[in-house]
This record gives structure tokens, sequence and C-alpha cells, in this order.
């Protein structure tokens, strides 16, 4: 399933992802219907919570740059968040880094013209190769249950 969801500055996106999403009959959660006073961090925490309940989910997180919702949800134990603004990006934080949350800007105008619908495709429809990335999923992983980097 497709967790996503937005502060009051990512709505907009949000809802042309859904219509995107309803569009091709993908299914999603939205975790929080619009409230001005909405701050990422309480919506990133919300989602983040949301696609840990099953490995197979992945998450959509929207906020006016991207930025706030990507470092919250990094915070989260399990949870691997990118920023993309373009279709490579989505596909590669996929391919080798098995990103399950995206995170979106909808103040950032790359996102017209449909290139948007692009970036979500690629990163739904990717899967992790696997491979040498696993090991490098594995110091990863090393570190945030040490909470340092010097234990890989």
């Amino acid at each position: 399933m497709i967790v996503i969801g937005s502060d009051h500055a990512g709505e907009n996106l949000k809802r042309k992802i859904k219509e995107y999403l309803n569009e091709n009959n993908l299914e999603y959660a939205d975790i929080n219907n619009y409230d001005e006073n909405d701050d990422y961090p309480d919506i990133a925490s919300k989602l983040s919570n949301k696609v840990l309940e099953n490995k197979d989910n992945l998450g959509i997180a929207i906020c006016g740059s991207g930025i706030g919702m990507c470092i919250t949800c990094n915070k989260f134990s399990g949870i691997r968040a990118a920023l993309c603004v373009d279709e490579y990006m989505a596909k590669m934080c996929r391919m080798h880094n098995d990103a399950n949350v995206i995170c979106l800007g909808e103040r950032l105008d790359y996102y017209n013209d449909g290139k948007v619908y692009e970036i979500i495709e690629n990163f739904i429809k990717t899967s992790f190769e696997g491979g040498r990335h696993e090991r490098r999923l594995e110091k990863i992983s090393k570190i945030e249950n040490s909470n340092k980097g010097d234990n890989i």
C-alpha cells in the first residue's frame, strides 16, 4: 500500500497525486486531512509509523520543499526517505537504497507538466536491486541501531 501525507504547504500536490493514484487504480491511505496548522514533523511521524506497519508499504511525504519531511522521516529506524527532484533519483533511490519513502516539495516548479507523475511512477515501479547494495544497507542499519557513525 502507498501511504501519503502532507503538511499544509503540500496539500495541493497531495491532491494531484491522489488523483493520479486513483486513475491508476493504486491502493493508498491518506493519513491526514488538511489543517493549516499541520506541522511536517507530525505528519512525517504518522506517515513513517504507517509505512513501517508492512514491509511492502511505500510512503509519499509532501511539504513545501520536501526537506523537512525527509529529515524527519529519516529519524525512524527502518525508514529510508529520499528527496527526489527527477525520475532518475526516484528510480535510483529504490534500486540502490531500497528507499521506502519519497519526499516531494510542492513549491518546486520542476513538478509541473506532469513530471511529478513520472517521478512517482519510477519510485513505485522500481524494485530494490539487492546484491552489492545489501551490504551498504546493512552498514546503514548498524549506524541507525548504534545512533553513531563509528560502528561500521
